[in-house]
């Protein structure tokens, strides 16, 4: 078990961040805001108008501590990081099952059984935990929904078409999603949820999830890269230039357990409100400057958390779970699993 390590999230426009001895030093406006040791760090992520110094990215690449920039809206814009050290054979071996449909398929399969079932689950607690908060269609709708994630599960091990298989991935995430907006308890009409909506988030909750999972994003590619795999290649995801593709795979059976659950405690609970985002003129939500420090905040609270994984049948920190999960499909591709074991929330 690898020892989990920090990312430091920089949003202070106008921050300079530069290399004292052994470490990372925040200056701004001269004066000195923040110094963490470099090797408390996996990994720097500046947003908005964060300047670095040659020497500290120098350093930071030596010492295998990457470097990404982000816009003020969390989008990528770029990476710094040393040499990768991945396994060239490790790396065949997944270009080899990216263009094996059937290989492909097999790993597809169970990519989305995690992340349905983390759906179901999300639903579920939610049901369990507030259903005296919902008016009786709000409940059903949920009860139904779940019903049919099932189905689109028990679908999944007799489909063999890649095609289908993300068609039903699809399916799923338009019933899930239709329901979201039974789970958030909050009176507030700005942040109701309307349904899904991505460049540009067109509502504040999808700005915040966007959000999320951009830092998930960050991390699992972070986490395929430290075992040997190239996250740009995928099996879910069609290859494209730019995009990440396998570390968008990995970060599906992420998405409902870890940034839905936390989006909707971080609304549910008054930790982000309406004034924690702000509408541009274009149509697009982003997240206020304050909201994404709270959003940063938790975010870092809940990877020191720790959850069972089912497979390893121990307690692991969520912070770690990208880690392990890029290990197993690792481990599969070299043939040492039959299969790749996603991670099932509790």
């Amino acid at each position: 078990m690898r020892r989990s390590l920090n990312t430091l999230y920089v949003t202070t426009d106008g921050a300079w961040l530069h290399k004292d001895g052994a470490n990372v030093v925040m200056d701004v406006e001269g004066q000195t805001k923040g110094r963490v040791p470099a090797h408390m760090l996996e990994s720097l992520v500046c947003m908005g108008r964060v300047m670095v110094s040659p020497p500290l990215m120098g350093y930071c690449a030596e010492q295998g501590i990457r470097i990404s920039f982000l816009n003020r809206q969390g989008r990528f814009l770029a990476r710094v990081e040393g040499p990768v050290s991945g396994n060239v054979l490790l790396r065949r071996r997944q270009y080899q099952c990216s263009d094996d449909a059937a290989a492909c398929a097999a790993i597809v399969r169970h990519v989305l059984h995690g992340k349905i079932h983390g759906q179901r689950t999300v639903l579920a607690r939610s049901l369990r935990d507030h259903a005296s908060r919902m008016d009786q269609d709000a409940q059903q709708s949920v009860k139904h929904a779940i019903e049919q994630l099932r189905r689109i599960t028990d679908r999944l091990w007799v489909e063999h078409s890649l095609d289908v298989l993300r068609g039903l991935e699809g399916d799923a995430a338009r019933l899930y999603f239709d329901v979201f907006d039974h789970l958030i308890r909050v009176p507030d009409p700005m942040l109701r949820f309307g349904g899904r909506s991505r460049r540009p988030p067109r509502d504040a909750i999808n700005a915040l999830l966007s959000f999320l999972y951009t830092l998930l994003t960050h991390d699992c590619r972070g986490a395929l890269e430290t075992v040997g795999l190239d996250p740009a290649v995928g099996f879910l995801h069609r290859d494209r230039p730019g995009r990440p593709s396998l570390a968008l795979d990995l970060l599906e059976g992420f998405r409902p357990v870890l940034a839905d659950r936390l989006a909707l405690s971080l609304v549910n609970r008054r930790q982000i409100t309406a004034k924690d985002v702000q509408g541009l003129d274009t149509g697009a939500v982003i997240m206020t400057d304050d909201g994404r420090r709270t959003v940063l905040t938790a975010y870092q609270e809940r990877k020191q958390d720790e959850v069972w994984h089912p497979f390893l049948e121990e307690k692991v920190a969520v912070g770690l779970l990208p880690f392990i999960q890029a290990q197993l499909l690792a481990r599969h591709l070299r043939g040492d699993l039959d299969g790749y074991p996603p991670f099932l929330y509790k």
